[in-house]
């Protein structure tokens, strides 16, 4: 009934698709709708009624359905002029037909304003007007609030299938010209395929989102496969540029709730969206979901108000330096810079905030590496090296932000592809990124055991991450041994004063993970980690005996950290096929000979006058 009455009512706006498109005259500039909102009827109607127009100009932002005009045939009727290169238009612009326009999504709606980008004439979807003549944008407002705004007229598709969506997202219908009555189904966007690289990838990115953040991830594999892992947070607030159906598995755990948002407290916000059906069921009408334009939504000030602010966006390839190329392979332009900057430069101003790139090690099936001695030939960068914070690969997490060159090179060269690493290093040290004498690993001798990290508690119920030290490890464990007391230094070292150069602490820092072991304790700081412990053992391969060493930073000391330590290292260890440990000791070191005499083996001590020799069979447990 309602559908009758609304046409009844502004049966003077109401025409048909091919008499609409007579408002559009040669030279024109027509916009399309965003996304799963485009009006695939008009579209259609555009260029099939286009007899009468020559050298339009085709604008939007991406659009999932077909693009029509984009075909060669209509290269002198239309010339296409796109803010994002999707699937629809990619192939026709890698041909010359129509243009790409580099800009921060947050930027357009001003180009639309001031007119520098002028809109003569939008093409939209809207929802059905309700009983006070407004109509829901529904799953696209983006730009397309801001183009039609400044067109001089609107033709609008007005389709009961849009969900009607709340926030910022009415057009009144005295701003709509023209109203087309089609219903056709909202495009959908087909759920990625994931594998074990992507979880890895979304198991890293979720150990940066503590509880209470708010995030922006959008839509492809990376968001999809970070769902499962962000399961168990708690109170997790999303201001996003878009998102797909992983936010509906998030709500319905109980992981998003938006209660502890700084802005919009209690509301997903985002501009627009593109999934499937489930989702457009499940935001139509529902008011824990509002929709505002990109103005708001991509404002940098906006996105940095919110305290703990993540901002999750894709790069295509990063050099050593931190340049990260998110729009373009080589000369080939393949997506655009979309809101990754606007996101990327919140969220770093954010309290508390994270600032993330993540990206797969390789592409082409594994042949080449993505973090690249230096960017392929004629790639763009979007995201600066002065702007990038974390660089996440399923390798693991690199924090850049503030490092030096060569800081930034030996924690890139960690998270990429281990058969990659060498020459990345080589790369590096040819260009004087890094030392000359930087120990470099073999594939075989760098593979990571990430099996080995855990969480344990201390005495005082305060949460140490253990895992085997890392290459990158250098200057926080320079840091932590420089930290120490003299007397630690003494009980570790034998003497009170030492030095930790770079050719010794690499020493430490580089280990093949199989014969040697070095486990250390991580604290979260500002920068990343924090090295606070560091457990040890030195294998002779003719005895299968090893040394082991211990050292714990002064103010973690009394706290349990040694017996857990030693725990950890004796279990890998015993599984290795070590037969006995043995370590020096000072008298004066009380609390490392309770260690070793409280572990549950038999213990043989002797003194030499100046320290005890410690040394027990690791079969010989509790004899």
């Amino acid at each position: 009934m309602q559908q009758l009455d609304w046409k009844e009512r502004y049966s003077d706006k109401i025409q048909t698709a091919s008499a609409a498109m007579k408002l559009v005259k040669s030279g024109d500039h027509v916009f399309i709708g965003t996304g799963c909102g485009q009006p695939q009827h008009l579209v259609q109607a555009l260029v099939e009624h286009s007899s009468h127009i020559y050298d339009a100009h085709v604008v939007h932002l991406l659009t999932m359905g077909a693009a029509p005009y984009a075909a060669e045939q209509f290269r002198e009727k239309f010339k296409m002029n796109s803010f994002f290169i999707a699937d629809n238009v990619r192939d026709a612009l890698q041909k010359g037909i129509g243009d790409y326009t580099p800009i921060f999504l947050s930027e357009i709606p001003v180009e639309f304003e001031t007119g520098r980008i002028p809109i003569d004439v939008a093409l939209i979807s809207v929802s059905p007007p309700d009983a006070n003549g407004l109509c829901s944008l529904g799953v696209s407002v983006d730009i397309v609030k801001a183009a039609a705004a400044n067109a001089r007229y609107v033709i609008a598709q007005v389709n009961s299938k849009m969900p009607r969506t709340f926030g910022d997202s009415f057009l009144h219908i005295n701003s709509i010209d023209v109203l087309v009555p089609m219903d056709e189904d909202i495009i959908e966007i087909p759920m990625p395929e994931l594998d074990d690289t992507l979880r890895s990838i979304g198991q890293n990115i979720a150990r940066l989102v503590e509880d209470g953040s708010t995030i922006e991830c959008g839509i492809g594999q990376i968001p999809h496969a970070l769902v499962e892992y962000l399961a168990e947070k708690k109170d997790l607030g999303i201001h996003t540029e878009m998102f797909s159906d992983w936010i509906i598995d998030l709500i319905e755990c109980g992981a998003v709730t938006c209660s502890k948002k700084t802005l919009n407290r209690g509301k997903v916000v985002a501009s627009f969206c593109m999934g499937s059906k489930r989702l457009y069921d499940y935001i139509d009408n529902n008011p824990f979901f509002e929709f505002h334009p990109t103005e708001y939504v991509n404002d940098v000030n906006v996105i940095s108000q919110h305290e703990k602010m993540v901002g999750i966006n894709v790069g295509l390839e990063i050099d050593l330096t931190g340049q990260v190329c998110s729009d373009s392979l080589g000369y080939q332009f393949y997506s655009g810079i979309g809101g990754q900057i606007d996101f990327i430069r919140g969220a770093a101003r954010s309290r508390g905030g994270k600032a993330v790139i993540a990206m797969r090690s390789t592409a082409k099936d594994g042949e080449v590496s993505r973090i690249v001695p230096h960017l392929t030939e004629g790639a763009g960068v979007v995201t600066t090296r002065g702007d990038v914070h974390y660089v996440v690969t399923e390798y693991g997490v690199a924090y850049l932000h503030g490092k030096s060159i060569r800081e930034r090179v030996l924690d890139l060269i960690n998270i990429a592809h281990p058969k990659f690493r060498k020459s990345l290093m080589q790369a590096a040290k040819a260009k004087n990124y890094i030392y000359q004498d930087q120990i470099e690993l073999s594939f075989e001798e760098s593979s990571y055991p990430k099996e080995l990290e855990h969480y344990s508690t201390l005495r005082d119920g305060t949460e140490i991450f253990f895992r085997p030290v890392k290459p990158t490890d250098e200057l926080a464990l320079s840091e932590m041994l420089y930290s120490l007391s003299e007397e630690s230094v003494k009980t570790r070292y034998m003497t009170r004063t030492v030095v930790f150069p770079h050719r010794d602490i690499q020493q430490l820092t580089n280990i093949d993970y199989n014969k040697d072991l070095a486990i250390v304790g991580v604290v979260p700081s500002i920068s990343g980690e924090d090295i606070v412990a560091i457990a040890q053992y030195f294998l002779d391969p003719h005895t299968q005996a090893a040394e082991v060493a211990f050292l714990v930073q002064d103010e973690w000391q009394q706290k349990g950290m040694g017996t857990l330590l030693l725990d950890c290292v004796t279990q890998i260890a015993k599984k290795r096929g070590v037969k006995r440990f043995y370590a020096k000791v000072l008298p004066s070191n009380k609390p490392m000979l309770a260690v070793f005499h409280n572990s549950g083996y038999k213990v043989n001590t002797e003194f030499d006058g100046d320290a005890y020799s410690i040394s027990y069979d690791l079969a010989r447990q509790g004899e």
